[in-house]
């Protein structure tokens, strides 16, 4: 239930941002674990803090006309939400799918503020992105969308002003289009204006598997925190992309058996272990669907499931790593039947509220997207860094900031929890330690 200054604000966030469904559930989520903090800070309620940080600073919607390769001209929308600057410039990532519309980006770019404010860095809030599909397009059509779409884009980003980065859809190369063309308009080699560049031309070493790095670290902390580890643990992780392939990676490296992967089309269960080298040779060079790594590995037991959720294998560790809302309440007491002790949300929000509340009822340990998935650009500001100071670390240097970071998310969040009185509830946590160092922020900057 919602404390009752909170209730009032919510019904506002629904009145002024109609059919926003994610945006409305990312609010609600937050806005369910700060109340204790408003009876410690009622400095909180009498600046409007609340109220100001569901609004985004700015919100910049824009046409993308592009040519494909027959001479057809197609127009996609683009966004930007910078949501809140309170800790240091925007900073989130840009996502190119059919799904995408203000709603998903204002949801993205509101969870961002709270997940950036975890990593104790100097970066703010925001997202963006277009209903652009690159599926089934050739490299120069989205070589072209991605000119267009920075076209527009150059005038409102910024090292000091707001950095965007890579999502779902947008990778090294959709990286290196939009900052070649930011390059010719502005004439200014600006390396710390986008993060997720390639080695060559000023990206960061472990970049690439940042978030699905990040999360396992931070899953092997909540194991840790139990008294147990990923040894030997049955593993299941959602989706197929850069996320889910790094998380598959990491696990392995820490000793758990990762059964399960998924796609769109459906699901793939490998007994043996996901064979990672074969996913990744599947996924990032031919570009193909699931179905052909359990053509490849049906001689060793591989099986593919079309149509179907992954969900369905029983693990003791579930890391859905694919979209949003992609774990519905029956998936997570299917998930518990079968012997779940932790969840890992690599993607954004992929869990559904009813599903959180089974997981939290049952006592499995659940490390919601803002906390766990912090590691992608928590690493993104560290590539700012290492911009500014014309810099470039190794991948040992890289990866060990790395897990220190998501390491101390980890406590902050166990540490937060139970000073107010919810003891190894991730999600209050998270939400509450996010969300007081953007207030202090807001309130030493005066009403802006």
């Amino acid at each position: 239930m919602l404390h009752e200054k909170l209730s009032t604000i919510y019904d506002n966030v629904l009145r002024r941002n109609p059919g926003e469904i994610e945006f409305h559930q990312a609010v609600r989520e937050v806005l369910e674990s700060i109340g204790p903090v408003l009876g410690k800070h009622p400095e909180y309620a009498e600046s409007k803090i609340i109220e100001r940080i569901c609004e985004p600073e700015r919100q910049i919607i824009f046409r993308v006309p592009w040519e494909d390769d027959q001479g057809e001209v197609h127009i996609n929308r683009g966004f930007r939400v910078e949501f809140n600057s309170a800790l240091g410039p925007y900073k989130g990532g840009l996502r190119f799918h059919p799904s995408v519309y203000l709603g998903i980006i204002k949801f993205l770019g509101f969870e961002q503020i709270f997940k950036n404010s975890l990593t104790g860095l100097p970066i703010g809030g925001g997202k963006g992105g277009s209903d652009f599909d690159p599926k089934g397009r050739s490299q120069r059509e989205i070589m072209r969308f991605c000119q267009s779409f920075m076209t527009e884009l150059y005038r409102h980003i910024g090292e000091y002003t707001d950095v965007p980065a890579g999502d779902i859809g947008v990778g090294g190369r959709e990286v290196g289009y939009l900052f070649g063309q930011y390059k010719r308009i502005t004439n200014r080699y600006e390396s710390g204006v986008i993060t997720g560049k390639g080695l060559s031309f000023g990206g960061a070493q472990v970049r690439t598997e940042a978030t699905g790095y990040g999360c396992a670290f931070f899953v092997e902390e909540m194991l840790k925190a139990r008294g147990t580890s990923f040894d030997g643990k049955r593993v299941v992780v959602s989706g197929s992309g850069n996320v889910a392939i790094y998380t598959i990676e990491k696990v392995r490296q820490l000793g758990g058996v990762v059964v399960a992967c998924s796609d769109s089309s459906g699901y793939v269960v490998d007994e043996k272990g996901i064979d990672l080298d074969l996913l990744k040779q599947v996924k990032e060079v031919e570009r193909q669907r699931l179905s052909a790594y359990a053509a490849k590995r049906a001689g060793e037991g591989a099986v593919f499931v079309p149509g179907h959720s992954v969900w369905e294998v029983p693990c003791e560790v579930a890391m859905p790593s694919a979209t949003q809302n992609e774990i519905t309440g029956k998936d997570a007491e299917r998930l518990v039947r079968g012997g779940c002790v932790a969840v890992g949300e690599g993607a954004n929000m992929p869990t559904m509220p009813e599903a959180i509340r089974v997981f939290q009822d049952a006592g499995v340990a659940f490390g919601p997207g803002k906390a766990a998935n912090a590691g992608g650009v928590a690493t993104s500001a560290l590539e700012m860094q290492q911009n500014a100071s014309r810099d470039s670390w190794t991948f040992e240097f890289s990866e060990r900031r790395l897990r220190e970071i998501m390491s101390d998310i980890h406590d902050r969040c166990l540490k937060t929890a139970d000073e107010y009185g919810m003891a190894g509830n991730y999600v209050a946590g998270a939400n509450i330690d996010g969300f007081k160092r953007v207030a202090d922020a807001m309130l030493a900057l005066g009403l802006i």
